[in-house]
């Protein structure tokens, strides 16, 4: 027992000093902290003040884009998410390269530049909708209608959660109750 108890602090002492190693490094200046102060580069992202007119010029800069049948903006927070609609027969590559397009359109633009572009056509369908339900003057049950929607796609069906109708002639048949349906009691 006890020689087993010696091994481990000895193993202990072992790998706690494996840690340590000789520094060669001078000693800190007075004059730097520690503190690293940086510059920003690129401006912060501009606050969209009016929603309506910038959902109406981002439709207009991606519609604007080659290869693009119409485009939906909406405002959320302060970020805009546009959604484009292509031709449905046009190849996966050819889709990258238009909504890359449509993203160097909008990269010029200071309300654009950190918008969210997509290609997928139900998303796209989807934000139209949410934009109809805002001019509606219901944009949280709009949006809640259409989070509701995606997650029901989402989330799978599972042949084993599904309850037979009452009315169904197989249920019966199968759970040995009379087919009433067709005349038998």
């Amino acid at each position: 027992m006890y020689k087993w108890i010696i091994i481990m602090i000895a193993a202990a002492v072992v790998v706690s000093g494996c840690g340590t190693s000789v520094r060669n490094e001078p000693s800190p200046s007075p004059y730097h902290n520690g503190s690293v102060r940086t510059q920003q580069n690129a401006p912060g992202k501009k606050l969209i003040e009016d929603p309506a007119a910038v959902e109406v010029r981002l439709e207009e800069l991606a519609a604007g884009v080659e290869g693009v049948e119409s485009a939906h903006c909406v405002i959320v927070g302060n970020t805009a998410i546009v959604g484009i609609n292509v031709d449905g027969n046009l190849e996966r590559s050819r889709v990258g390269v238009i909504k890359y397009s449509v993203a160097e359109a909008l990269r010029n633009d200071p309300y654009g530049v950190d918008a969210f572009v997509t290609a997928d056509l139900d998303i796209s369908n989807r934000l139209a909708e949410i934009g109809q339900d805002i001019r509606h003057g219901r944009p949280i049950a709009g949006f809640a209608e259409e989070l509701a929607d995606m997650m029901g796609r989402i989330i799978p069906q599972v042949p084993r959660d599904i309850m037979p109708a009452d009315n169904d002639p197989k249920s019966r048949q199968q759970s040995g109750r009379p087919n009433t349906m067709n005349g038998d009691k």
